[in-house]
């Protein structure tokens, strides 16, 4: 009976945003077809599957790899290497790779995500940080509604600045995540006052979410992770770096070695998953984005405090719901665990993790470890308890998940569902 209630209360969700789900599910074509025609002017074939082994040098697929990803993305270049272990790692070996002592760092999204708190040096030990190498670091608080501050941004770059930090995504903040729109005044102002400043952008979690990219509207640099939207669910690791080529080369060497820098690094005959996982992107973004919004919903209509608010603009694919509760949200990642496809047997309980300072909760058990793209949820375990979820490869898993959750939340007399009309 508790599980029935909660299924008609998210059915019913789901047929109020018969509309938007409509609309997300139509704008798969116009980025699928992106997809295909790079897949077509580069020639893909079965041969392109094959990897090398060793150093890479002259690794065909690995080449038409770059290529594809580059004209997906707008950019002149990328590099798509399983060698970065992370978003977090793309975004230090392009920030390394493109920064010398006495340059200026400028972020215009106030302070960045936590795990690039000890790589900027603004937490940790401070070894190996770009402040212990000499780059001076400044930042731009976002105003009191979360949106960038124009005016703040054009008196700050009265001062020389090599890059402009913009991160797209909330990180762990009360904020909304950016726009292409945004991001493309971001970097128009500062190329105007500064033409030769790199505006950089931290992509994780917003490919394939509008239809242009921040490399398509002025970004001179992008990076991100394969395990988040562009991998497709399928990739089991890796990153991507895109943008200018002089700039990606920068960025390489920081990778791998100055001499070799993009030349080098084997796909570890990998080619076709990271193929196919492009060619799955779109459809994967556009689920898990009409699983966010179910998810909003169902979290507003019960009283809570959600972050994008139904029915908004997404510009991502992370969802924040104000638990306000430890109690509420350690249920919530239990039930969204107990539904994994892996480990759902497992009990997600507050724990250290490397590069954030609070314990975090998360709830995943997914095929490629740590995957966002795959359903997913986590929290850092902090007054108000916001919840973070982001993924989902199809919108069924995440009703299934919702449903399991809200019936605990019921049965546990946290929560009171709607009575059905």
């Amino acid at each position: 009976m508790l599980k029935n209630s909660a299924k008609n209360f998210v059915e019913n969700i789901e047929k109020k945003l018969y509309l938007s789900i409509k609309e997300k599910t139509d704008s798969i074509t116009f980025k699928l077809e992106k997809v295909l025609k790079a897949f077509s002017d580069s020639h893909l074939n079965v041969q392109h599957f094959a990897s090398l082994t060793g150093y890479g040098h002259g690794d065909l697929g690995r080449d038409i790899i770059d290529k594809i990803f580059a004209n997906v993305l707008d950019a002149e270049k990328a590099a798509v290497r399983l060698q970065l272990v992370s978003g977090t790692h793309a975004i230090t070996s392009s920030l390394f790779g493109v920064l010398r002592p006495g340059d200026g760092l400028l972020s215009v999204t106030g302070r960045p995500y936590e795990s690039l708190e000890e790589v900027i040096g603004l937490r940790g030990n401070g070894k190996g940080s770009l402040i212990e190498f000499g780059i001076a670091y400044e930042e731009i608080s976002l105003k009191d509604d979360g949106n960038i501050d124009f005016l703040a941004l054009e008196k700050a770059l009265k001062i020389p600045r090599k890059l402009i930090f913009i991160q797209r995504s909330c990180g762990y903040t009360w904020r909304p995540s950016l726009s292409i729109e945004v991001i493309k005044e971001i970097c128009y102002l500062c190329h105007k006052i500064q033409p030769n400043c790199i505006c950089f952008v931290d992509n994780c979690y917003g490919e394939f979410v509008e239809t242009n990219e921040p490399t398509s509207v002025g970004a001179d640099l992008i990076a991100g992770s394969l395990i988040k939207n562009l991998g497709g669910t399928i990739v089991p690791t890796g990153g991507y770096i895109a943008g200018k080529a002089d700039l990606v080369d920068k960025a390489c060497c920081r990778l791998t070695a100055p001499g070799i820098g993009s030349e080098g690094g084997i796909t570890f005959d990998l080619n076709r998953t990271i193929l196919q996982g492009l060619f799955l992107a779109p459809q994967m973004v556009s689920e898990a984005l009409i699983g966010a919004e179910i998810i909003s919903t169902s979290f507003s209509e019960l009283g809570f405090k959600v972050l994008p608010t139904p029915a908004s603009k997404r510009t991502d694919l992370i969802q924040i719901v104000r638990i306000g509760d430890p109690k509420i949200l350690q249920i919530i990642c239990r039930s969204f665990q107990e539904k994994s496809p892996i480990g759902s047997f497992l009990d997600p309980i507050p724990a250290p993790m490397p590069g954030y300072e609070n314990n975090l909760v998360m709830a995943g058990g997914t095929f490629v470890d740590g995957s966002t793209s795959e359903f997913s949820a986590d929290a850092p375990m902090k007054p108000p308890f916001d919840l973070f979820i982001q993924g989902g490869s199809h919108r069924a898993h995440v009703k299934i998940a919702l449903i399991h959750a809200l019936s605990n939340l019921f049965q546990a007399g946290l929560i009171k569902l709607p009575q059905n009309d």
